[in-house]
């Protein structure tokens, strides 16, 4: 009884918002509301592109309308407990973030009013109560909106024109990218609805939205991958190699998590299957050579002259432990056996090829994927005292 009571009040309450909206724009008033409200109605039907053209045509005629759509759409998406609403309402945003510039005006209005609190999307109080399996729906709703408002901030993502330089001011903005981008994958990984919101029609439809846009952002990552590993040993300090280093780490970790994302959307059959990129595969054993050869470099100079040693790197993910003799010993991040304490990075390097060699050959291995060997004959000099060719 309860639930059909609520059902009958959250009717009742989209009637009025429709009739207010119908009112409002008869009398001559700004008619954003009233594309908001029809927009984001509370059925099943995906929402309508005419509406995010009309929306675009008003913000190009009337700059002041950028305003009263972001008071439109906190206030519908704020008041709302129905998951459709809520949902509609995230992708008419993300409709219109993808189609404005980074500079235009809609996307000056939103950040104002999410920094003076008018528009909430992380944290996200949205809870829904229209559905049978609220708890999946809201977890949904949440997750979409915390990525949207990551997307909202900055759009560094999108592909640039022409490869980036070598100067350490490039080196220093693609790595922010690199971890802004990171982030933003972290955001799309967790969207991965669960439940009944797995196989709903509309959650999928906002699901191709989100899987396209992380296609553009790995495509763009990739690229940038390959550019920071190439100058990894030219950072001007010492902690910028460090942070360059920790970004390649978590990209061998989390290609993994975005592999099996992209295997179950596929699966559902969000998207086709020719459209999503080769997740590259980072091997661990590649990662624990270049810490030992970070580690290994005894003194660099930071930018005021002074001499850091390696053995102060946060490189290490253990504790630092104090021996008998105030000696200080390190672990490595990533211990593969008991046996690899005494390997050189050489040994370990020469180990992970000849892993590559004996992966690269089975033929039974249904689910591999290209593997992305930063090691191969273009970075690799041919002078076995200095392998690393840089």
């Amino acid at each position: 009884m309860t639930k059909s009571f609520q059902q009958a009040f959250n009717a009742l309450k989209e009637h009025t918002c429709l009739s207010y909206a119908k009112i409002a724009t008869m009398g001559g008033l700004c008619n954003v509301d009233h594309i908001i409200v029809k927009a984001t109605a509370p059925n099943s039907s995906p929402l309508s592109d005419k509406y995010v053209h009309q929306l675009l045509r008003l913000f190009a005629i009337s700059p002041p309308c950028c305003r009263a759509f972001s008071l439109g759409f906190a206030r519908r998406f704020g008041k709302t407990r129905s998951w459709r609403v809520a949902l509609k309402c995230l992708l008419l945003l993300h409709r219109l973030l993808r189609s404005s510039p980074e500079d235009s005006l809609f996307r000056t209005e939103l950040l104002i009013n999410r920094s003076n609190g008018s528009i909430s999307l992380y944290p996200c109080n949205f809870r829904d109560v229209s559905s049978s399996d609220p708890e999946s729906f809201t977890v949904f709703i949440r997750s979409y909106a915390r990525l949207l408002d990551e997307i909202s901030n900055e759009d560094n993502h999108r592909a640039r024109p022409g490869p980036p330089d070598n100067s350490p001011e490039e080196i220093g903005r693609v790595l922010e990218v690199l971890e802004q981008i990171q982030s933003l994958i972290d955001r799309v990984i967790e969207c991965k609805p669960t439940g009944d919101t797995a196989r709903n029609f509309l959650i999928q439809t906002a699901m191709k939205h989100i899987i396209r846009d992380s296609f553009v952002c790995y495509t763009v990552f990739k690229n940038d991958i390959v550019f920071l590993l190439e100058n990894m040993f030219q950072m001007p300090t010492y902690q910028c190699c460090v942070s360059a280093f920790s970004v390649y780490k978590k990209a061998a970790l989390q290609a993994d998590q975005l592999y099996e994302f992209y295997q179950w959307c596929k699966l559902m059959g969000v998207c086709g299957c020719y459209e999503y990129p080769f997740v590259d595969r980072i091997p661990l054993l590649q990662i624990q050579a270049l810490e030992s050869f970070i580690n290994g470099m005894w003194e660099i100079k930071d930018d005021d002259g002074d001499h850091q040693s390696p053995s102060s790197s946060p490189l290490s993910s253990t504790a630092e432990k104090v021996g008998d003799e105030g000696e200080e010993e390190r672990q490595p991040l990533i211990k593969l056996n008991d046996d690899d304490d005494d390997d050189s990075w050489e040994d370990i390097l020469e180990a992970s090829v000849i892993n590559f060699s004996s992966h690269g050959s089975d033929e039974k291995d249904e689910w591999r994927i290209q593997v992305y060997n930063p090691f191969d004959g273009k970075y690799v000099s041919s002078d076995p005292n200095y392998p690393w060719g840089l």
